[in-house]
């Protein structure tokens, strides 16, 4: 069922589904439910966006009783900690291509997907200030770098100054692709495995072109005015994990509250979601948290 025009701004989040339903159906899931939430905001009651949005319900609800054994899916704890893993990594592989100079289409689709697995986090409550920032940078990123490409120009490489008026939302309909996209299963020195073996069933996929369409006011490609030289990079994104600091051993008069255990518990799932990426160093900073908060109380 084509996509009523109300809903356009859903678009990216659904194809970011239909890449990743077979690769990783937790990612694909919960694009589908920020995609629903989202649209039920926009229009839910013209007959075509309601229509269009009750399929993508009853398509939800299959999913969860298939998924119904995945922690990912039962416990949103878990499922929080699984999508933002996924996004930073995707984040820091584009990051550090960018910081290298290599300027690319597997990197700058990596950029936009990082942004658009950051929209979806709204599912779990509101944004970090720092996923905010993630997010604004990784799409303002794709953008920039796809204009000076696109321009024949050499972007700059890195964190660099970022026009707050430059406006990087707006996108073609076809949205990201790149035909002959290099190949690598591994973030650590390849590009996200969600881009191998494309599956035609899944929908629209690589094909030439990118797709960028900014808004008129985008204005020109050169990097403009805010630093984001300060911008936090997440634990592990370019140096091994640090050498575990040295805790003082439990005491009994270390006073624990309910949120301390939910947020040991929190930092626990993400360690172990990193892990299923191989991500060491990330894995060993959330122990870390973890283990801080609960010999000392504190963060």
């Amino acid at each position: 069922m084509a996509l009523p025009a109300q809903l356009r701004a859903i678009q990216h989040h659904l194809r970011t589904a239909n890449e990743h339903e077979k690769r990783d159906p937790v990612v694909a899931y919960y694009c589908r439910l920020y995609a629903m939430q989202t649209g039920m905001k926009l229009d839910s009651k013209t007959p075509e966006c309601r229509k269009f949005l009750v399929k993508l319900m009853d398509q939800l609800e299959t999913m969860k009783k298939e998924l119904s054994d995945n922690d990912s899916i039962s416990q949103e704890v878990v499922g929080n900690a699984h999508i933002e893993n996924y996004a930073l990594k995707m984040f820091l592989y584009a990051d550090n291509e960018d910081r290298a100079g290599r300027f690319h289409k597997n990197m700058i689709k990596s950029f936009y997907t990082a942004s658009l697995l950051l929209d979806v986090l709204s599912v779990f409550g509101e944004l970090s200030e720092e996923n905010i920032q993630h997010r604004k940078y990784a799409r303002w990123k794709a953008t920039y770098i796809h204009n000076c490409l696109k321009n024949g120009e050499t972007p700059q490489a890195g964190p660099i100054g970022m026009d707050e008026d430059e406006r990087a939302d707006e996108y073609g309909a076809e949205g990201f692709s790149g035909q002959g996209l290099s190949h690598g299963g591994s973030f650590r020195g390849g590009p996200p495995s969600q881009f191998e073996d494309h599956d035609p069933s899944l929908g629209p996929g690589p094909a030439p072109g990118i797709g960028f369409t900014p808004s008129p006011e985008t204005g020109p490609t050169g990097p403009p005015t805010t630093n984001y030289n300060n911008i936090h990079i997440p634990p592990g994104a370019h140096a091994p994990a640090n050498t575990p600091a040295e805790l003082p051993p439990p005491s009994g008069g270390v006073h624990l509250t309910p949120e301390d255990y939910t947020k040991a518990q929190k930092y626990c799932k993400y360690a172990g979601s990193a892990l299923q990426y191989e991500d060491v160093s990330t894995a060993v900073q959330n122990l870390q948290k973890a283990l801080k908060l609960l010999t000392t109380g504190k963060e």
